[in-house]
């Protein structure tokens, strides 16, 4: 995109004084005007940099930075707060603009720059030129009727589904004809190579039951090249942010004209909700792609934290972390989250690397969503990285701080790590390849209580993401010889287990047919970031073999068994804990998970290991899962004596 880079030498004593009380009492500004404010009658404009010594606002005909098609220049008037604002009489309406912020030369290391908008709300073509936009316009027919499809649902009731919105349809056995895009997701009626029989795309996940669909980054990001065509675009998953407020050119037919990406996804938000799924927004507020950032231009230093020798503090390890304890930064992240809440109707925001995120700015965006909805669900990554703020005293936003935050959920590395083995160590083997050191640790997880948890909505459960490798790739790197069979065997027994799990279950898109990310070489390729769609995209093609439709099918058993019995889905720490017991099997490859619950009682066995498991006195109940099969109706009536089989999972109730 040919961004021009420029250096910085900070004197990190300035650096600080944006975090001191004067600072911010002087120019914090709490209106709710920034950004452009489009009417047929005027445009108003209003930009925060308080040290600007003069800023212009640029009019364009189009949104291609390449074209020159000024229309005219304007300068902008000095407000409170450290704010720049004018009025443009007449209709703006789809026009661009970018701002040009001039310094006086004080500040080592800037030069004057012409930005794109911070709260632009859509852009042209690589996110350079903001739009002008006339948001009510870019509404589907009945968007003011549209509903969220699981308000009548608690959050132990969610089952979370987390995909790409390119892997859905980049291959061509998806039958999908807008590929890679938003509309991807609201074509029904897809088969693999369109034989009618094996559905893809959105039939797919329908089928599957889940309840949300969690989407990887859908802002406007900074490392695909829009301008190109969809075949020669760059792959990446989208944790690279450069507009925040605007989505993502590449994912809509045309991203020349700001205005399609935003009609365009508002129809898939409606589409999903019409079929009864939530849609959750990956946001990733913990750092920029760089800091050419636009915020960071007009308040040069501003948007990022600095350790005392004057280096970026880089707990993302991404080159730069967020100041979110800053006041300005931390109305930007939260104006943010409540625009696309209100404007988009997204159902749920999933925080990347939430524990560089401090404890006050993500309960201020809980109490602004709970204005517009209070069902709307918030999770993160609460990992405890190593960062450093600029205030004394902050509380960042990670696992261990969890109680000081309203109504927020965190992963279960725990959870994750204790079934497979470390992510950071492909050849450790977890609970389903026979590790039984985890056994003790996996109970916890799985009564919703990791050692970081006070309920079991606080707890995201899942066994692999987008992150790392896949489940069955992990599988099978610390267990180079295992046969095929063996392998999905332990497939079935870790994803019973995070089903069947306390807690809010996530599965990663396209396990549920053994999805694996390798290369032409056929290596496992553990960070798909920068693969391409041949290691990425969904391969519903699989499916016309037996095993893996078989996979499939006990997945979607799971998902039924789990909504019909809500001893799976409890939803708060008293009972909890009344209701839920491991009896001692003699083994620690074995758990034997009893629940008991208003008269109704399962018992859930999880054999890790090599050999069968007896379970005795079973007059009286019926079996739901054995083997390879789930059936929430009940696969039979029990015996009083029953063998698990080894590598598996076996559910019966009364």
């Amino acid at each position: 995109m040919n961004l021009k880079k420029y250096t910085r030498n900070f004197n990190p004593d300035w650096n600080y004084q944006y975090s001191e009380k004067e600072f911010e009492d002087k120019y914090t500004y709490n209106g709710t005007d920034l950004g452009c404010t489009y009417s047929e009658l005027n445009s108003q404009f209003k930009l925060w940099s308080p040290f600007a010594k003069e800023v212009i606002i640029n009019l364009y005909e189009s949104g291609d930075y390449k074209k020159d098609d000024l229309i005219e220049s304007f300068n902008m008037n000095r407000g409170a707060y450290g704010t720049w604002y004018l009025d443009l009489s007449g209709d703006k309406k789809n026009l661009y603009y970018t701002y040009t912020v001039k310094f006086d030369g004080k500040y080592d290391g800037i030069y004057d720059a012409e930005i794109c908008d911070p709260y632009a709300r859509t852009c042209g073509v690589n996110g350079i030129r903001a739009m002008i936009t006339d948001l009510k316009s870019t509404n589907p027919e009945n968007w003011d009727k549209d509903s969220y499809p699981n308000d009548n649902l608690n959050p132990a009731d969610y089952i979370i589904y987390e995909l790409h919105t390119r892997d859905l349809s980049s291959l061509d056995c998806s039958g999908i004809k807008n590929k890679g895009k938003f509309l991807g997701l609201t074509e029904k009626n897809t088969t693999v190579y369109n034989k009618g029989i094996i559905k893809t795309g959105i039939d797919h996940i329908l089928d599957l039951g889940v309840t949300h669909i969690h989407l990887l980054p859908i802002y406007d990001y900074a490392t695909i090249d829009e301008s190109k065509e969809y075949n020669s675009r760059e792959y990446n998953w989208g944790y690279d942010p450069l507009n925040y407020n605007a989505l993502e050119g590449s994912y809509s037919t045309n991203p020349n004209d700001g205005n399609i990406r935003i009609k365009e996804f508002k129809n898939t938000v409606k589409f999903l909700h019409d079929n009864g799924i939530s849609v959750i927004m990956d946001v990733v507020y913990n750092h920029t792609y760089n800091e050419e950032f636009c915020f960071n231009r007009a308040v040069p230093g501003y948007f990022y934290r600095i350790d005392s020798d004057g280096n970026k503090s880089d707990g993302s390890r991404c080159g730069n972390d967020t100041a979110s304890e800053r006041s300005m930064v931390s109305k930007f992240i939260a104006d943010s989250v409540e625009y696309w809440a209100k404007e988009y109707h997204i159902d749920g925001f999933r925080f990347d690397l939430v524990g560089l995120i401090d404890v006050d700015t993500i309960n201020e965006i809980r109490k602004r969503v709970d204005k517009i909805n209070p069902k709307i669900f918030l999770y993160g990554e609460g990992w405890d990285l190593e960062t450093e703020t600029t205030k004394e005293d902050i509380k960042l936003a990670k696992q261990g701080n969890i109680d000081l935050l309203d109504r927020f959920a965190m992963f279960n590395d725990d959870l994750r790590d204790s079934i497979k083995g470390s992510v950071f160590d492909e050849e450790e083997k977890g609970f389903i390849s026979g590790n039984v050191k985890f056994a003790n640790n996996l109970k916890k997880s799985i009564s919703g209580f990791p050692k970081w948890s006070s309920s079991p909505v606080d707890v995201i459960n899942y066994t692999s993401c987008h992150d790392n490798y896949t489940l069955f790739d992990k599988i099978r790197l610390c267990n180079p010889n295992i046969s095929m069979d063996d392998a999905i065997k332990e497939n079935l027994l870790a994803i019973s287990i995070v089903m069947l799990s306390q807690g809010v279950p996530l599965l990663h898109a396209g396990e549920e047919i053994l999805r694996t990310k390798t290369d032409s070489d056929g290596s496992y390729v553990s960070d798909s970031v920068r693969s391409d769609d041949s290691v990425n995209g969904i391969d519903y093609s699989k499916l016309e073999d037996e095993k893996y439709m078989e996979v499939y099918n006990y997945y979607k058993g799971l998902v039924k068994l789990r909504k019909k019995y809500n001893m799976f889905r409890i939803d708060n720490k008293t009972d909890a804990e009344k209701c839920i017991s491991f009896k001692e099997t003699g083994n620690d490859g074995v758990i034997e998970y009893h629940i008991n619950r208003n008269g109704h009682e399962v018992i859930t066995i999880f054999n890790a290991t090599e050999n069968d498991y007896e379970l005795t006195d079973l007059n009286g109940y019926i079996v739901l899962a054995e083997d390879k099969s789930v059936n929430e109706n009940g696969i039979r009536k029990s015996d009083r004596v029953e063998n698990v089989k080894p590598k598996s999972t076996f559910v019966v109730y009364r």
